[in-house]
């Protein structure tokens, strides 16, 4: 997409859009063992609460957001929803604000999300997945985004581009752009928000094989990479599955083929950085072929323990510059792109502290430092062109680049090598809990208009 042609329209419509957040995170008690009760009843029914519910694990707490039309909207809806989550478990319970694990049992004793007889092939996909993954590994949590333009945005873009393709396959061709582009740059939010760097000895050892630390305590960190949810230890697919991005329908011929080879047992098994998302999510690739892609889903981002919903707004906004940029950008021809690209989000997870290593960028060598500022220097430019006053988002980010000890990863490495990996989050955690506490007790939240109709559903059970 050419910047001039984008210029035509006016910030608000490029900002347009619809935002929701997932997020997952363990239950724990004590001094940071995962908590082993069942799913717990204020929340109600895990199958019908939209707002509520569980991952793969009856230990893990799912939280999913309505759509809003602005990050600001969603962030507050998500963070209220968080604070009653929070405050509505039982006194020794906290929510574990980290993506890697707690500490664990044996893994015969991790509780696989329980359904009633509607909800029985939910929980037989969990039994499959633990049994070719590890349910060790399942327990890895994060925060996904949800994002589309606004329809009438693309409509507009639609227009002045002055496109022979019909809607649907224009907005395809928008989303498809995205995923190319951001699965070629995710490096830079793996480095940017990254904030897993330990484990304990009870999580998968391939992990704590790549941590150069330990606490004495029974933990290990690595002091070189801020992200080992996204490193090459993380919950990825056994085999490395590069399906097309070119177009629709070659991207869901290729995932069946995936099927048909026993690489997947269906669709929603493809880990990647970025989905596409369809306008009916059970019959996924059916939808996507049928209905166009709806909208994109970001899982990058770690849980941040440094605030009490886990997720800082800045973040959300940069993000979603982000986006606009992976839309503008232009796309490189290299042949193995997303081959590079792996290497170089694997390689940021684990490394990115570590002066000597270097990304690959169409073959060649380049030092994270050089091209990160690049691509914020682009990001200000873009922003200035579509007038966009987003300037003390990007200050921030740049700020990240030059100096590392800014970001999460290091100022949680500071943390744990004075007090290990589990006390400093189960101390982070509680008081996260305690923060959420103090909140909800300083508003009016059943008579708080805004969000009463959020806090009947998610405390359904109450």
């Amino acid at each position: 997409m050419n910047l001039k042609n984008l210029s035509k329209l006016t910030s608000n419509e490029i900002l347009a859009g619809s935002f929701g957040i997932e997020w997952e995170s363990l239950r724990a008690r004590g001094e940071g063992i995962l908590s082993l009760t069942p799913h717990p009843e204020v929340f109600g029914d895990k199958l019908t609460n939209p707002l509520i519910t569980t991952d793969f694990s009856e230990s893990q707490i799912e939280i999913i957001t309505p759509t809003f039309d602005t990050i600001d909207e969603a962030f507050d809806t998500f963070s209220l929803l968080s604070d009653l989550v929070n405050a509505s478990l039982p006194e020794d319970e906290y929510l574990w604000f980290q993506s890697i694990p707690c500490i664990l049992p044996y893994w015969d004793q991790i509780p696989i999300a329980q359904y009633s007889q509607e909800g029985e092939e939910s929980q037989k996909y969990r039994e499959e997945l633990a049994k070719k993954y590890g349910v060790e590994k399942q327990m890895i949590s994060g925060v996904h985004f949800n994002f589309s333009f606004s329809d009438d945005f693309i409509r507009k873009l639609h227009s002045i581009k002055n496109s022979n393709l019909s809607f649907k396959e224009f907005k395809n061709s928008v989303y498809l752009k995205i995923a190319r582009n951001y699965l070629r740059y995710c490096w830079l939010i793996i480095y940017l928000t990254g904030c897993s760097i330990g484990s304990h000895n009870s999580f998968c050892h391939d992990c704590i094989h790549l941590m150069d630390a330990y606490d004495n305590s029974g933990s290990y960190y690595s002091t070189t990479g801020p992200s080992f949810r996204n490193s090459s230890c993380g919950y990825k697919n056994l085999v490395e599955l590069y399906p097309s991005y070119d177009s629709v329908e070659e991207f869901t011929h290729d995932v069946n083929k995936f099927i048909e080879n026993g690489d997947l047992s269906e669709a929603k098994e493809l880990y990647t950085q970025i989905r596409l998302k369809p306008k009916n999510p059970k019959k996924l690739l059916e939808s996507l072929n049928e209905d166009g892609i709806e909208y994109i889903e970001i899982r990058t981002l770690d849980i941040n323990p440094f605030y009490k919903c886990g997720l800082v707004k800045h973040d959300m906004r940069f993000l979603h510059l982000f986006l606009i940029y992976m839309f503008i950008k232009d796309e490189s021809d290299y042949v193995n792109w997303q081959k590079e690209a792996r290497i170089n989000e694997e390689n940021v997870a684990e490394r990115a502290y570590d002066d000597s290593m270097r990304l690959l960028r169409d073959g060649c060598e380049v030092t994270l430092r050089q091209w990160a500022a690049e691509i914020i220097n682009e990001m200000f430019g873009m922003c200035e062109v579509l007038g966009i006053d987003e300037q003390a988002t990007l200050k921030l980010m740049l700020n990240r680049i030059a100096d590392d000890n800014l970001t999460y990863g290091k100022r949680l490495l500071k943390l744990i090598e004075e007090d290990g990996y589990i006390e400093t989050h189960a101390r982070l955690s509680k008081n996260n809990k305690q923060t959420s506490i103090r909140f909800l007790n300083t508003i009016d939240v059943e008579n708080c208009n805004k969000f009463q109709k959020y806090v009947n559903i998610a405390l359904v059970g109450k």
